[in-house]
């Protein structure tokens, strides 16, 4: 735990933020030549992400979140969309919400009920600073999946209210938020110390690229080159994925984004991920199966709510729960 957090001082250049993000080298291109420049998954990742996700709903989902697709997709690359250091208080609330650096996360903290015990349980390991060395990834895509789940409960509720359309309107907004942190469990930057280069102070016995552009060059620049929507829509299940724990189900994935970061790393070294130059395929399918990973995910995630949901709302319908 020591080295491994000694290992990420080097790369956190910048004492008030974890990473030099996609979104944070954009914005200062485009203060110092000001030319507008294109949101950074990446952009394009986040929508492809979304795309697929309701390309592939049940026919079960409600009518209006099925037709919703535009909205959705528009919503994918939302949070980061509202990173601005000149409004501080509302960057910090958000940022660290975006990556879960499992190297980091001691023994035991896993098991924490909320994002508060998991604050603690870092605290206690001697993490000073756990939002900026571990994350809370996991936690923000649990806290949205229930809001989510919640509405549906409601919106069950209100048939015949003229209401209604305003907590379709809800469920919208958050069900595109949710869509970004899902896909962003999928991006294996986003689960290591490792997110922008290899670790300074890590060991690299095998030269892994410390290139501090590796992370937008692969979730931005090489998927807009390289991937489309086509390539992730074709290989999606027939089916949602059954989610029964969604808990267990967002760390297994946050874990199994994990243990691709090795590989990831290797393709670099091997072939690069090149915007500019014909990929081997074999670097083009790693990218493609883990945005069909985010997509099922988050598929997933909108159908088990939906489902979950009816349990919920007959619940409160017998306590005489009215919105």
């Amino acid at each position: 735990m020591r080295r491994a957090l000694q290992g990420m001082d080097g790369d956190r250049r910048r004492g008030w933020t974890r990473r030099w993000s996609p979104m944070i080298l954009i914005a200062s291109l485009a203060a110092s030549t000001g030319t507008p420049l294109p949101l950074p998954w990446g952009a394009e990742g986040h929508h492809i992400v979304t795309r697929a996700a309701v390309s592939h709903l049940p026919a079960e989902m409600p009518a209006f979140f099925r037709s919703a697709g535009h909205q959705l997709e528009y919503l994918g690359p939302e949070p980061d969309r509202w990173r601005s250091r000149e409004l501080k208080e509302m960057d910090d609330a958000w940022e660290f919400d975006h990556y879960i650096d499992l190297e980091n996360v001691p023994q035991g903290a896993l098991e924490a009920s909320d994002r508060y015990e998991f604050i603690a349980a870092l605290y206690a390991a001697g993490i000073h600073r756990p939002q900026q060395y571990v994350g809370f990834l996991p936690w923000r895509i649990l806290e949205m999946y229930q809001r989510l789940l919640t509405e549906f409960a409601i919106w069950r509720n209100l048939e015949g209210d003229p209401q209604r359309p305003f907590v379709e309107a809800r469920i919208l907004n958050d069900a595109g938020i949710l869509g970004h942190y899902a896909a962003d469990a999928t991006q294996p930057h986003h689960t290591t110390i490792h997110f922008n280069g290899w670790a300074e102070g890590a060991p690299n016995p095998r030269g892994f690229t410390t290139a501090r552009d590796f992370h937008a060059r692969f979730e931005s620049a090489f998927v807009e080159a390289h991937v489309s929507f086509q390539d992730v829509d074709l290989l999606m299940a027939s089916s949602p994925m059954a989610i029964e724990d969604p808990r267990r189900a967002v760390w297994s994935e946050v874990r199994t984004s994990n243990a691709t970061v090795e590989r990831m790393y290797e393709l670099e070294l091997e072939h690069g991920f090149d915007p500019e130059a014909s990929p081997d395929p074999a670097v083009t399918d790693f990218v493609v199966q883990r945005l069909v990973a985010g997509a099922e995910m988050l598929r997933g995630l909108w159908w088990s709510a939906w489902t979950e949901s009816e349990g919920l709302a007959a619940r409160r319908r017998a306590q005489g729960w009215t919105p």
